[in-house]
């Protein structure tokens, strides 16, 4: 556990560079081969648009760093945060509790209150303006969004009272799973339920990206699935029923255009539409 810790306070920027580009590449691959969904699309085009919120999310994170690194520092020399509230010491013990808060403050409840709050939902909707999931939807975020995000990151470090070792090893399994569950892949169902209780797994994640309601306001999770089951916010649908995108921006002019996504949480709130059920 030591040189886990070790590595992860020093983890060179190269090493975490290598972890998104690998990790698009190695699931860009397998979804090729093995693809969930043939969908009709220029996979090129559709990357670049995708690739672009990749860059502004790296900028505008590697610009605010510095206050991820002065929160961490200063919850440890004010011990602050969980860890000091219940003295846990042991190291394994604070890699297991911190990743579950960490992923339920940092992802899971910035996901839920994007969806919850109409002035936050105008900048996270332009991930769900996607209507062809694969691994590079994952970075598929507004810069706003990537503020809203990195606030509540901030948050979560405060919360525990992490150290920067936790913190970048919780971005690392943060980007490397993102990109896994949105994939499209193909994974035997057993083996994906059973992936699904434990981490998000890709067949629960595109349930989310369905394009009305009540899925789009489900299965929040990023790294573990637990929160969703804990909270009520878990659905399932059949993966041939699933159509991706949303309800309120369907239209190609309006989701496969960049200039237009950028100016979408600027524009007036539509209500998204309740799916019915026969």
């Amino acid at each position: 556990m030591n040189d886990i810790i070790a590595y992860f306070e020093t983890i060179p920027s190269s090493h975490r560079s290598l972890l998104l580009i690998g990790g698009i590449t190695l699931f860009w691959i397998i979804e090729n081969g093995f693809p969930l969904f043939n969908m009709q699309y220029k996979k090129w085009h559709h990357a670049g648009i995708n690739f672009f919120f990749t860059i502004t999310t790296i900028l505008i994170n590697f610009s605010l760093a510095f206050l991820l690194f002065k929160s961490s520092e200063w919850v440890t020399q004010n011990h602050f945060g969980i860890f000091y509230w219940f003295s846990i010491q042991s190291l394994w013990l604070q890699a297991i509790i911190g990743l579950l808060l960490m992923d339920l403050v940092g992802a899971y409840a910035a996901h839920l209150v994007q969806h919850k709050t109409k002035a936050l939902w105008k900048f996270h909707l332009i991930h769900h303006t996607d209507t062809w999931i694969d691994t590079t939807s994952a970075n598929r975020h507004h810069p706003g969004e990537s503020v809203i995000r990195f606030v509540f990151t901030i948050l979560a470090i405060i919360v525990v009272g992490a150290p920067i070792w936790l913190f970048f090893l919780y971005q690392s399994l943060s980007v490397f799973l993102s990109q896994f569950n949105h994939a499209n892949i193909t994974l035997p169902s057993k083996l994906d339920t059973i992936i699904s209780y434990i981490i998000v797994s890709p067949n629960m994640h595109k349930v989310h990206h369905h394009y009305t309601l009540p899925y789009t306001d489900s299965n929040y999770g990023n790294i573990f699935s637990i929160w969703d089951r804990l909270f009520g916010t878990f659905l399932v649908l059949p993966m041939n029923e699933i159509i991706y995108g949303v309800d309120t921006h369907m239209s190609p002019e309006e989701n496969n255009n960049l200039s237009n996504l950028l100016k979408i949480p600027f524009e007036g709130y539509r209500a998204p539409v309740t799916e019915s059920k026969n």
